[in-house]
């Protein structure tokens, strides 16, 4: 693996000056061509730049990288959406755990670059961020781990959920109930940039739509889509009850959607599951305390952010080959499927 010295040899400047320029000294006088000249010589050798700092645990000095958090999400929108903020608390456990004690968190809105690159080894990305950002942010970091979003595969880590086959089974076990008539409620999916967000594809409400076209019961005017709040989930349940001809069940793309969703039937006093039956996503801590405990499927956001940061230190400590970990989910049966009514 090169060192500081191999790089300062190959641009022929001394030690002090690499580590300095590759920690982002801005008070270090040296010419852009030299600047340049070591920036190219570290990328020639394949330089990990993994800069030790010195922390304190149980009274004793410890050594730890220092990483850094980019949220792609507002924090209006994570205070809302607590499949973030269960995957923050993942990656902050597992550097608690590991005495990574020099953690910063930066909101891609309005975010710096110069931000970023301040003494950071590594970066975690939660959330999905345009090709653009990547390339802006990977200009600098080589050591990159994306949550919840495929970067380039043959460049970065990443921690994903398999949405395909996670729809599938929820609707299957739909279907396997005997329903037929099955709406959807769902949020927009965006892709962020420093300054903004576009609209990309959610790939709940492609498969859904996919599979019940397949199965010729797909109603279009069945599809309610919104944005990912436990508000937009009782407007657009409010909009379907309006509507009439309510669907059998529905499969809403979040918990919290379908916590609204069911405030809104609870109002009209239309039953769940007894008139409506629900599947959602996520699984959250509030799922099984709803006023009718959700059928969910469960997402292990809190592994998700522990595998990155596991995926991270071990980019660190000299691993070259990109890798994708794919984290499972399962079904959580709850009253709200109407399971327990079909086997009376």
């Amino acid at each position: 693996m090169a060192t500081l010295k191999d790089i300062a040899a190959y641009a022929n400047v001394s030690s002090s000056t690499v580590s300095r320029v590759l920690n982002n000294d801005h008070t270090l006088s040296v010419s852009e061509v030299t600047r340049e000249r070591i920036l190219h010589a570290a990328k020639e050798l394949q330089y990990t730049p993994v800069k030790i700092r010195k922390g304190t645990a149980n009274g004793k000095d410890i050594e730890a990288p220092r990483i850094g958090i980019i949220f792609a999400q507002s924090l209006e929108e994570e205070l809302v959406d607590p499949f973030f903020s269960s995957i923050r608390h993942g990656i902050e456990s597992e550097c608690s755990e590991k005495e990574i004690f020099t953690v910063k968190s930066f909101r891609l809105k309005g975010m710096k670059q110069e931000e970023l690159l301040q003494d950071l080894d590594g970066v975690i990305v939660v959330g999905r961020v345009s090709p653009e950002t990547v390339q802006e942010v990977s200009d600098h970091l080589d050591n990159i781990v994306f949550i919840n979003h495929k970067a380039d595969e043959d460049l970065y880590d990443s921690v994903m959920i398999d949405f395909e086959k996670a729809t599938k089974h929820a609707l299957n076990h739909l279907f396997d109930l005997g329903y037929k008539r099955i709406g959807y409620i769902g949020g927009t999916e965006r892709e962020h940039y420093i300054n903004g967000s576009s609209i990309i594809e959610d790939q709940r409400q492609t498969v859904f739509e996919r599979v019940m076209h397949e199965k010729e019961l797909l109603d279009s005017e069945k599809v309610y889509i919104g944005e990912y709040s436990m508000t937009e989930g009782y407007e657009l349940m409010g909009k379907a009850i309006k509507q009439g001809n309510l669907p059998q069940a529905f499969f809403i793309a979040s918990d919290a959607m379908a916590i609204g969703a069911m405030r809104a039937l609870q109002q009209s006093n239309i039953k769940v599951p007894e008139e409506v039956a629900i599947v959602s996503f996520d699984d959250v801590d509030i799922a099984a305390f709803a006023s009718t405990p959700l059928t969910t499927v469960k997402v292990y956001t809190e592994e998700m952010g522990r595998q990155a940061v596991k995926m991270l230190v071990d980019r660190l400590s000299g691993r070259s080959v990109p890798l994708k970990v794919m984290v499972p989910t399962k079904l959580v049966y709850r009253e709200s499927c109407g399971a327990s009514l079909k086997k009376q």
